[in-house]
Parts: C-alpha cells; sequence; structure tokens
C-alpha cells in the first residue's frame, strides 16, 4: 500500500470541509491526527494551492473512475485489461493530486 502524505489528507478536509486551506489550518488538522508537524512544509503547501481550483481538479480525477463501463461478464484476458487499464487510469488521478504537493 502506498502512504499517502498527511498534509495533502489535510488540504483535501479542509477543502471539503469548506475551511481556508492555510498553513495555520493544515497545521492544526494535523496536530489534530497526532502527527508531528513541519509547519514550513506545511507554509509551502498552503502556497502552492492558494491558487488551485479543487472543483475542477477533483472533477478530472472522478471522470476515469466514472466513466468506466458497467458490462456484463467479460472473458477473462479481457477483464484483466480493463482493469489494469482502470487502475493505470486511478494512479495517474493519484499521482496528479500527489504532483501538486509535492
Amino acid at each position: 500500500m502506498t502512504k499517502v502524505d498527511p498534509y495533502l489528507h489535510a488540504v483535501l478536509l479542509l477543502y471539503g470541509g469548506g475551511k481556508e486551506v492555510n498553513a495555520d489550518n493544515i497545521v492544526a488538522v494535523i496536530k489534530a491526527a497526532g502527527i508531528n508537524v513541519d509547519e514550513a512544509k506545511a507554509k509551502v503547501l498552503a502556497e502552492a494551492v492558494k491558487d488551485v481550483e479543487f472543483e475542477k481538479l477533483l472533477e478530472q480525477a472522478a471522470v476515469p473512475v466514472a466513466a468506466a463501463p458497467v458490462a456484463g461478464p467479460a472473458p477473462a484476458k479481457e477483464e484483466k485489461k480493463e482493469e489494469k487499464k482502470e487502475e493505470k487510469k486511478e494512479e495517474d488521478a493519484a499521482a496528479g493530486l500527489a504532483s501538486l504537493f509535492g
């Protein structure tokens, strides 16, 4: 399992909760989770995401999952290929989000 950066989670939690995404709020979320905080990293991240349009970003990340075809049973070879393509799309979407936050 890939470890996900708690700072990224903090940003998404703040955005989802309708709170301002800033260094102080990122620090507060991470501290509330019981994690040691690097305040410099929180500041850099807050500055990096200040102009990010999260709504558009999340819509783009959801498209590959929402666009996956719903079909009946397929032959095993074809199903494995589709699974690999879907996993690749999900990985690409996650990598795109992760690249925003270092």
